[in-house]
């Protein structure tokens, strides 16, 4: 009888890189180009994954451990070759990139701590790796274009009868049953544009790939997007973007620009609010890094705004290039506001304050409802835990 195998995807060194947007979910649940990447892993490996995570956040994310396990880096795009190179591994043995573990294969029911014990396999081309949380955007069109392959291939496109829609090169525009468009222009000769179930077009927008609009999303009147875009499921967008990904469930209803950003999940964005993601030197950016507590140059001249999930700000909110947000931030009124914005942080240029707790889960539960979805107490568990790891970056002013 053969054993059973089993895959868990963990958490690497790279989750402390990829805050804000770890804080409330393993990195396996981060989406980029089309899908999580976890959804991108059990595809591949045509079987569910769990997970190895944060102790708080493993009550929301467990682990399932079987007589063979395959531990996998979730940071890591999962291609042919990769997954190839993986399933041919035997017990006791590690699939390594640049001296770090991509992949073990083992008897153990926990993580492996190091790769001592392992023989070590090197993977035979360069993986695709998300290490930080701008490559969330700076690699979202190469991921968006893979899946676009992936999720098409053999599947019947809708016909949209609606005459009013302007499509060039229709061969790469994909729309899923019960999307509608109406008096739209989508370009997508300089990559594919993919259209989720029960999404909407309205009159006006025009979309140029590589995009993606996931299920149940709305676009409003006259919306501009650019190529590099992911709209995550059920968002409400309106306006000009550029290479930016949205989680999920989060609002940009106006008008107001954003470009090389990364927007969480059920954030809202306010009428009016312009992101730079430019210095007016054309300089190199530096981006807050959490695993160095500093800025730390990049190798980016174009950065936007990087916002945690369960963030807002007002209308007319300006922010300068390359501007971190935490999770649960409440920021309004003039000017720009500090391009580090500390978790459970309310205010702005003026000043900030500790945004408490309770007022905090308030607007969360209020902006959940009505989309239909409760907060659970398994949220709140997570969200309060962030409360407290975060409380050393607040300093009242």
């Amino acid at each position: 009888m053969s054993q059973q195998k089993n895959t868990i995807l963990f958490d690497g060194p790279e989750r402390l890189n990829l805050l804000p947007f770890t804080y409330i979910r393993p990195v396996a649940e981060l989406r980029i180009g089309i899908n999580t990447l976890r959804e991108k892993w059990e595809a591949f490996l045509k079987k569910s994954c769990s997970y190895a995570t944060q102790d708080y956040l493993s009550k929301k994310y467990p682990i399932h451990t079987s007589e063979l396990n395959y531990f996998i880096n979730a940071s890591y795009v999962p291609t042919e070759v990769l997954v190839s190179q993986i399933e041919k591994l035997k017990p006791n043995q590690v699939l390594v990139f640049e001296n770090n573990p991509i992949a073990f294969y083992t008897e153990k029911h926990e993580l492996p701590k190091g790769m001592d014990d392992f023989f070590q396999v090197e993977v035979e081309s360069n993986p695709l790796h998300i290490k930080t949380s701008s490559d969330l955007f700076s690699k979202n069109a190469e991921v968006l274009e893979l899946d676009f392959e992936r999720l098409t291939q053999g599947k019947r496109n809708q016909i949209i009868a609606d005459s009013s829609n302007r499509l060039i090169c229709p061969e790469r525009i994909f729309i899923e049953p019960g999307a509608k468009l109406s008096c739209a222009i989508l370009n997508a000769t300089d990559g594919p544009i993919y259209i989720g179930k029960n999404t909407e077009v309205m009159e006006g927008a025009m979309l140029r790939g590589p995009i993606a609009l996931c299920d149940e999303v709305k676009i409003k009147m006259g919306t501009k997007i650019y190529g590099g875009t992911t709209i995550g499921p059920g968002s409400k967008i309106g306006g000009e973007l550029s290479n930016v990904l949205f989680m999920g469930n989060s609002n940009k209803g106006h008008d107001g620009f954003l470009g090389n950003a990364v927007i969480g999940e059920w954030c809202n964005i306010g009428s009016a609010t312009d992101a730079s993601n430019l210095k007016n030197n054309y300089s190199k950016v530096g981006i807050w890094n959490y695993s160095s507590k500093n800025f730390a140059k990049s190798e980016l001249q174009f950065c936007g705004l990087l916002m945690g999930d369960f963030s807002r700000c007002g209308i007319h909110s300006m922010f300068n290039t390359a501007t971190v947000i935490g999770v649960n931030t409440n920021i309004f009124g003039t000017g720009f506001p500090r391009t580090f914005i500390p978790s459970y942080s309310y205010g702005g240029a003026q000043g900030l304050k500790t945004y408490a707790f309770s007022k905090a889960m308030e607007a969360n539960s209020a902006m959940m409802k009505r989309k239909g979805v409760e907060l659970s107490e398994l949220d709140l568990e997570i969200l309060q835990a962030v409360f407290h790891q975060s409380a050393v970056w607040r300093r009242d002013s």
